[in-house]
Order: C-alpha cells, then sequence, then structure tokens
C-alpha cells in the first residue's frame, strides 16, 4: 500500500526541480508566477511519497467577498494523472486543506493534451485523457467543456507551439517563407536584450494596444517578469535603419527619374513600367522622409517578450509600430525569438492562444512557422462547499467582472 504524505510548505527550489523534470512542465506553475500574480495571494502544495515529491502545484488564492475566496491551479496541478491512488489522495487533502481558507471552490486548467496537430492534418484524440478524464470526473471535479472561444477559460484551451525538430526555415508556408525574405532585405537589426530594452518595448506594446483599442500590460509589469526570471527572459527587438532605408529609396528614386528621362517616347510598355515604379518610390521617398524627420535615423518597429522555464519557452507578449508594417518585421523578430529559444535550450517554444476555431489574423500569422495546435484537456472546478457552489460561481464572476 502506498503511503502519501500531504505538504503546504514545499519550497520553491523543491517545487521548481520537481515541475522542470515533469512532462507536464509549465511556466505558470513556476515558484516565481506566483511573485507575478500580485493581486493574489499563493501556497505551494503536494505530496510526498517515502519521502520524494509525487505531485507539487502553485496556487493562487483570490479573496471573494463576505470573507470567502476560490483558488486556481494555472496549467496544473503537476501530478502522474495515470496513478489513480495518487489522484485520489492529492484531491482528497487538497479539498480539505483549502477550507481552511473558507474556499468555495478551485478552478483549474491542468496541462494535458486532448490533441496535437498541424493545420490540415486530422484531429486525433488522445485515448489517455479520455481516461484521465473520466477519473477526475469520479474524484468529483467538474469539467467546464471542450470550450473553442479564447474568453471562455482563464487560459486558453488551444495554443501554437513551434517544437525544436521541426522548425527550419522550410518548413515555414509559402507566404511565411516571401515575408521573412523581405524583412531580411530592409535595413533590420535585431537584438536579444533584458532590462535595457523595456523602454522601446513597451512603445511598441502601447502601438499595438491603440491599433486594437485594448487595455495590455505596462512597463512595470514587464520589468516585474524579467526581475522574476532574470537570465530565463528576455525581449527580442527589431530595429530599422531610416536613414540607410531613405538614402537606398532615395537614389532608386532619382535612377528612374533619370531612368524615364532617357526612355524614348516610343518604348511605351517601359515608360509605363518606369512611371508605375517612379510612383511607388515617390510614395515611399516622402513617407521615409516623414518617418526620418519624426522619428530620428533608427527606430524600434517589433518586439516579443519570451519567459523560459523547464526546456519550454513562453513568447508572453508581442507589439508592433504599424507605422511599419509593409517592411515585414514581426516575421524576422518571431523567427529570431524562437531560434533564441531553441538556442537556449529549450525543445518547445510557445507562441501563445489561439480560438479554437482556428481563424482570425493572429492564428493566420503564427501558422506560417508550422507550429502544432496543442489543444488542452479544458478547465475544472473542484466544489469545496457543495451548499455554496451556485453562489459561489456567481461571487467570482461578479469578483472578476
Amino acid at each position: 500500500m502506498m503511503i502519501y504524505r500531504f505538504s503546504d510548505n514545499i519550497s520553491p527550489q523543491d517545487h521548481d526541480a520537481f515541475v522542470k523534470d515533469h512532462p507536464l512542465c509549465h511556466l505558470l506553475q513556476s515558484s516565481s508566477w506566483g511573485n507575478v500574480k500580485q493581486s493574489w495571494q499563493h501556497k505551494i502544495i503536494g505530496v510526498y511519497q517515502d519521502g520524494q515529491l509525487v505531485a507539487s502545484s502553485l496556487v493562487l488564492i483570490r479573496p471573494l467577498p463576505l470573507h470567502l475566496s476560490m483558488m486556481y491551479i494555472p496549467r496544473g496541478p503537476i501530478l502522474d494523472y495515470e496513478n489513480e491512488d495518487l489522484m485520489k489522495f492529492y484531491f482528497t487533502s487538497l479539498k480539505k486543506w483549502a477550507k481552511k481558507y473558507h474556499c468555495l471552490f478551485i478552478k483549474m486548467d491542468p496541462g494535458i493534451h486532448y490533441s496535437d496537430y498541424h493545420i490540415g492534418e486530422d484531429k486525433v484524440i488522445s485515448k489517455d485523457c479520455e481516461k484521465i478524464l473520466e477519473s477526475l470526473k469520479k474524484l468529483g471535479l467538474k469539467h467546464l467543456g471542450f470550450t473553442t472561444s479564447f474568453h471562455e477559460t482563464i487560459q486558453p484551451r488551444f495554443q501554437m507551439a513551434v517544437y525544436q525538430d521541426e522548425f527550419d526555415f522550410e518548413n515555414m508556408t509559402k507566404k511565411g517563407k516571401k515575408n521573412y525574405k523581405i524583412a531580411l532585405k530592409k535595413h533590420f537589426e535585431t537584438k536579444i536584450v533584458n532590462q535595457e530594452g523595456l523602454e522601446d518595448f513597451s512603445r511598441v506594446m502601447n502601438c499595438t494596444a491603440e491599433r486594437k483599442g485594448i487595455s495590455l500590460r505596462n512597463e512595470e509589469y514587464y520589468r516585474l517578469l524579467l526581475d522574476q526570471y532574470q537570465e530565463n527572459a528576455f525581449i527580442t527587438l527589431t530595429y530599422l535603419d531610416i536613414e540607410k532605408s531613405y538614402q537606398e529609396i532615395h537614389e532608386r528614386y532619382l535612377q528612374c527619374l533619370q531612368d524615364l528621362k532617357e526612355c524614348p517616347e516610343h518604348a511605351k510598355k517601359k515608360r509605363f513600367k518606369l512611371e508605375e515604379t517612379l510612383e511607388s518610390l515617390t510614395r515611399e521617398d516622402r513617407s521615409l522622409k516623414q518617418d526620418l524627420d519624426t522619428y530620428g535615423k533608427k527606430v524600434c518597429v517589433c518586439g516579443t517578450l519570451s519567459v523560459l522555464f523547464g526546456q519550454t519557452s513562453e513568447i508572453l507578449y508581442a507589439g508592433m509600430d504599424d507605422e511599419f508594417k509593409r517592411y515585414m518585421g514581426p516575421y524576422l523578430t518571431w523567427y529570431k525569438t524562437i531560434e533564441e529559444s531553441f538556442n537556449r535550450g529549450c525543445t518547445m517554444a510557445n507562441m501563445g492562444g489561439i480560438e479554437g476555431d482556428l481563424k482570425g489574423g493572429l492564428t493566420q500569422f503564427k501558422s506560417v512557422f508550422y507550429p502544432k495546435i496543442n489543444e488542452f484537456i479544458g478547465e475544472f472546478e473542484l466544489p469545496v462547499s457543495r451548499l455554496f457552489y451556485r453562489l459561489s460561481s456567481w461571487l467570482y464572476k461578479k469578483r472578476m467582472g
């Protein structure tokens, strides 16, 4: 008979070592994530077997009205979901422990993949996942369904991730290759930075927020991430050399004027092509001259912020100055970001959540890098106080809203 021991006093070091070595390793289960989520309290709980840690979880705790609380285990718990004895002990202990905090219910979204596939492939559902789902239901957890909308769950149920053994320029889509090559021909410089890149990164994030009409994180939040994860976090920034770009276009513009001047009147096709080219170069010349006057010699046009944990990389945030989108900078920036993640020892780079219907511009952009779609098992709730469970759900929605 297995002898388990529950603990709510697991050190961050022991927890992180356990999670990093587990197949379900995820950044949101790192101990530092509790420090990032400053509006929540947090604890690390787990289970020992013969002195060995066999289950561990970062638990976020949020107060609710009437001195009650709810809990959330992001992309967890981390344990062997095929070990039914361990699962029973863990969830029984979790529920008992949560009552000390007057917790009404516990939300969780285990990092279990329901299916993994590339766009265009048939989706094959994991048989092990179906068995796990039934086991969790038997233990009293309520599955909130196979949602598809980005906003129906706390964490996206679908994400796009690039894997090291599949990351190659030749695996990119035709569109991806074309736009990446366009970016390579521009006067771009890509830098991998940390704190020193915060100002430029925040600027392009603000550009994205204004373009989409949404509210995003501020510079202090990005600084907090970099402070918490130190050398395991990096910012990728792409700068456009406006001065060189303007000089190149202006020289082409002057040359086109000269070619048009020297072109015989009867060479109608050639003159038509030159006139078209001149029109395009005139627009670009004026635009770059204006950019030069506005931004100076160089400007940051796009950036990403990534955090590594174990062998996984999470591209958490990405921004772009829409003024320069014609140069295809994001294709270069994301490619360099993924490449840097693998150079640092990661085997997977998560590009972030997408809608389950696989539609929308974000999905179309990410798809050019030949990612896999990871579909997760979904969100669960474990009622702690069955008497007030319905009330607790209403209180949670009111608080979060």
